[in-house]
């Protein structure tokens, strides 16, 4: 198993290719159907992210990994998990609750509650800017792995990845990063629900 691990986590920290949104929704989509864990690359790095000892690769920073499932009991799967990170909603996916609520100053869309108020999304406008930020600026690469949540264990003890919160106490930015998610959220709850109904969210370019 753990030289198992080792040419994992290679294939994370030095892989043959990063794929892309566009990439990644398309039909058929190039992501397994399997266990595994991602790594994901960043061009633009949000305000305030440090990058000390994060590893690059073709100019792109990694800064988050994930893991599908998180544990034997979910249905989860790479390509469930990877795709609704790029095309789903702050609700559902912490990356996007993280990229939305460091990057609020740029799109000019907080943190808001939704629908009934128990959401709790950047509305359809915001998530439509983040799909196009993510398209133009984070790439993502996978490997299957029978048991992802040790191979992740590893990578949150051996690299420098700022974006992570869960299980990653150890670095300076966690705990700034966990206050920026808290204070976003009593934002949104302060605020009024908000009326989404004349909004809609068209999908980001695929030549982005």
């Amino acid at each position: 198993m753990q030289a198992d691990n080792q040419a994992a986590m290679k294939a994370l920290t030095d892989p043959g290719r990063l794929f892309t949104r566009a990439q990644v929704i398309a039909s058929p989509s190039p992501v397994p159907t399997s266990r595994g864990v991602y790594a994901w690359y960043f061009r633009d790095i949000p305000s305030g992210v440090p990058t000390e000892g994060c590893v690059t690769k073709d100019g792109l920073t990694l800064l988050y990994v994930g893991i599908s499932p998180k544990n034997d009991r979910s249905s989860q799967n790479l390509r469930k998990r990877i795709t609704y990170h790029y095309r789903g909603n702050a609700e559902g996916s912490t990356l996007r609750l993280t990229l939305g609520a460091l990057l609020s100053a740029k799109s000019d869309c907080p943190l808001r509650r939704v629908g009934s108020g128990k959401r709790l999304t950047f509305t359809h406008v915001g998530e439509q800017w983040l799909d196009t930020w993510m398209a133009e600026n984070a790439s993502v690469c996978w490997v299957e792995h029978s048991e992802p949540w040790l191979l992740e264990r590893e990578l949150l003890g051996g690299l420098s990845l700022p974006l992570n919160i869960q299980d990653n106490g150890h670095h300076p930015h966690a705990s700034i990063l966990s206050e920026v998610r808290r204070a976003a959220r009593a934002n949104a709850l302060a605020m009024p629900i908000a009326n989404e109904g004349n909004q809609q969210r068209a999908i980001a370019s695929e030549g982005l």
